[in-house]
């Protein structure tokens, strides 16, 4: 599979979990909804138009997220008022935000039907060329985009693998869990329907090792090969 690799960053970052609606928590990775989301926004897709690209670009890019800062979360209140009456006693909110999110993300074409999107996202990258602000999932936390590389996906394998990157808690299994750093947990979406649904069974349950350490896994991986070097990835 072709692929490419670009770092998403910026000061804050917000990944609604939709659990927590009253006082919305943050994922600690950008979601495969969040890039999706972010591509339209690159390519100036319409809102309207996104509503079928996102179960398309859900089927036919895979994805990989690497932290490049430790993840960092810091919790805001804010007055949430009514546009009928801004000026009435609002109710205080709390929002949990990440701190100077910072991910390397490697995207994979799993299917040839988003070709044309995924060569006008790659080059899009390449140029520094965005229609929309690209955001770090919440419209005021905006995003820089940075090209890193480009390269090939090999076909799935298995067996031991080491990688920076998240796993699948499912379907791997950790084989050394003796380092002296921070592992995290988190569940994330990675299918959006039509009407921007988040399908509850599309979730998928993944650990990673806290920047910059790595982890050594036992099960299904991919071997990413570019000008500087061959890497180990799991991707969804």
């Amino acid at each position: 599979m072709k692929g490419f690799q670009l770092i998403i960053e910026g000061n804050w970052g917000h990944f609604k979990k939709p659990e927590t609606n009253n006082n919305p928590l943050s994922h600690d990775l950008i979601t495969k909804t969040a890039l999706i989301g972010l591509i339209g926004a690159v390519l100036g897709i319409e809102r309207e138009e996104m509503k079928s690209k996102f179960p398309q670009l859900s089927e036919d890019l895979l994805y990989g997220v690497q932290l490049l800062n430790p993840v960092k979360k810091v919790s805001w209140g804010f007055t949430s008022r009514t546009a009928i009456s801004p000026t009435a006693n609002g109710n205080p909110k709390y929002f949990e935000f990440l701190k100077d999110p910072n991910f390397l993300v490697s995207i994979a074409l799993n299917n040839d039907r988003s070709n044309s999107i995924f060569d006008d996202f790659q080059l899009a990258v390449k140029d520094e060329m965005t229609v929309y602000p690209p955001v770090l999932g919440w419209h005021n936390c905006p995003a820089n985009i940075k090209w890193e590389s480009d390269g090939i996906f090999s076909t799935v394998k298995k067996g031991s693998f080491e990688t920076k990157g998240f796993v699948l808690a499912d379907i791997h299994t950790l084989k050394d869990i003796t380092g002296e750093f921070r592992i995290g947990f988190d569940k994330l979406p990675t299918y959006q329907t039509d009407d921007f649904w988040n399908l509850p069974e599309k979730y998928k349950n993944v650990i990673y090792p806290d920047c910059p350490h790595s982890i050594s896994v036992e099960g299904e991986h991919y071997e990413y090969q570019a000008s500087k070097g061959t890497e180990t990835w799991c991707l969804i």
